[in-house]
């Protein structure tokens, strides 16, 4: 049964981007015959976004944030403000297929999924930039970044989390869960951190590889931040993730862990800025704590126990039984 749709795209200084992409989403929409709204969350863009929007797509509700707070802070603002039953939330500088929504229909058949992504490809390419992602750790460092979908694809395939370009989100729950996490502004992990959250509550998070959209990639981080910036937040809120969804001792050995694997070399090999993501990390200490009793409220509440050791056995087990091509 197909749902309503509202499409939510975070945009900052992203005029042309606007221009290029977005008779591909509306024209996606239309092909999906369903009830749809699309929302812009502009993160007080300094280009003519506002005024292109308001020329051409007068239907296009527009949102304008006073001061750029970042992806999760525009994010969520779309979120509160979306009216129907599902929530695409869609990047700027992402072309969809007209063919996007089609297989997606099916996964919200099922009580307990909470999203949905098909696969990403790179803008003029058939490389794929995107795929199923999953959970991975060496000691107690988690990763994401082993790619994957199922040969046939016609059972369902689990990932670990969605990603933030093109994830369609069932509004309910992730309203429930409070959004992304803004800890992770300006960006960076906040997908990552929403998607673990959404399986440790007891929910599901599906990868289609039927459904296609191709990504022009990173266009705001690297037109206007720095990479060292860049860097230094990535691994910050990775740190940020591990501190949230690990517990007890897992939790202190992994910041052993970190120290003698990762901080101490990289300060001895001259990568200072990798100090500098560690203090900052250190200094979200109370907000961290915050999120944790978020989530640890969430699960009791929903009767569930899952970390993310458990999540890694539950999905491997599944995917044990596919067939799989790993990328």
């Amino acid at each position: 049964m197909k749902r309503s749709i509202s499409v939510i795209i975070p945009n900052f200084n992203g005029k042309k981007l606007l221009e290029e992409y977005l008779p591909y989403t509306i024209r996606a929409m239309e092909k999906a015959s369903v009830d749809y709204e699309i929302i812009v969350v502009d993160d007080s863009s300094k280009d003519d976004s506002i005024i292109f929007l308001e020329k051409n797509y007068p239907g296009v509700r527009v949102i304008i944030n006073p001061a750029n707070k970042g992806f999760s802070y525009a994010c969520n603002r779309g979120m509160y403000a979306a009216k129907k039953e599902l929530l695409f939330f869609l990047n700027s500088d992402v072309m969809l297929d007209e063919h996007y929504f089609e297989g997606l229909w099916k996964y919200f058949e099922k009580e307990d999924t909470f999203g949905v992504m098909g696969k990403i490809l790179e803008m003029n390419s058939e490389k794929i930039e995107v795929a199923a992602r999953s959970l991975n750790h060496i000691g107690f460092k988690f990763k994401t970044n082993k790619l994957f979908y199922q040969r046939g694809g016609k059972e369902y395939t689990p990932t670990a989390f969605l990603s933030g370009a093109n994830a369609l989100i069932d509004a309910e729950k992730i309203r429930t869960l409070g959004g992304f996490d803004e800890i992770f502004s300006p960006y960076y992990s906040e997908d990552l951190d929403l998607g673990l959250r959404a399986w440790r509550v007891g929910w599901k998070c599906y990868y289609d590889h039927s459904s296609t959209c191709y990504h022009r990639g990173s266009y705001t981080t690297k037109t206007q931040c720095k990479k060292t910036q860049v860097k230094q937040i990535y691994f910050r809120n990775r740190f940020v993730v591990h501190a949230i969804h690990l517990d007890g001792h897992y939790l202190k050995l992994w910041f052993v862990q970190v120290l003698l694997f990762e901080v101490i070399p990289k300060l001895l090999m001259g990568k200072h800025w990798y100090l500098n993501s560690y203090i900052s990390f250190l200094k979200q200490s109370e907000a961290i704590k915050d999120s944790k009793k978020r989530l640890t409220y969430l699960m009791k509440e929903r009767n569930s126990s899952i970390s993310l050791f458990d999540l890694k056995r539950r999905v491997d087990k599944d995917l044990s039984q596919k067939k799989l091509v790993w990328l």
